[in-house]
């Protein structure tokens, strides 16, 4: 088998690396042309129901868990501090406050859901790489593994999309 040196991200989302026989009958679906389909790609019918259950799994506990134990908090709090939120950026304390509710809170709660799951994905990577190597960046691994920890799954999450099970596949579907 020759593979081809471009990555495709075919109807169902998945990111993979095309052979020379795989889907020989039908076009390949590359980012750079179909950006928007991928990105509202839900799960490929091929693909096992176990896996679209484990894909549920993983945003249900992994929304979960960064909405209860770090975004409602900043949110329920969010007065007391406003002013002294750390400031890594330099946006501004109640700037970088903001973004980190919208991400930790409202963004977790999109996943929870499976909606606009690729989208929402998006703030959260990149509020846990400035918490790993921006806020924790000369602190000690083990300041920087939560971080870190929740970080790989919004990753698989970008590149899988939601599955099936999500409320991404509901509206998505229809319109094709």
């Amino acid at each position: 088998m020759r593979l081809r040196a471009h990555f495709s991200f075919p109807e169902g989302g998945w990111l993979c690396i095309k052979g020379e026989e795989d889907y020989p009958n039908r076009a390949e679906r590359v980012m750079s042309g179909n950006f928007g389909r991928w990105l509202a790609a839900t799960g490929d019918d091929e693909r096992s129901t176990t896996c679209d259950f484990g894909l549920l799994f993983l945003r249900f506990f992994i929304g979960f868990m960064m909405l209860l134990g770090h975004g409602s908090d900043k949110l329920i709090r969010f007065a007391e501090r406003a002013a002294s939120f750390p400031d890594p950026l330099g946006l501004g304390s109640t700037t970088t406050l903001v973004l980190a509710v919208f991400a930790e809170f409202f963004c977790s709660l999109a996943i929870i859901f499976g909606f606009l799951t690729r989208l929402a994905v998006i703030p959260l990577i990149l509020t846990m790489l400035v918490a790993a190597f921006v806020v924790h960046g000369a602190d000690p691994w083990a300041e920087q593994e939560l971080a870190m920890l929740f970080l790989i799954p919004y990753l698989t999450l970008l590149l899988t999309g939601p599955g099936k099970f999500s409320m991404d596949r509901k509206i998505f579907s229809q319109r094709r």
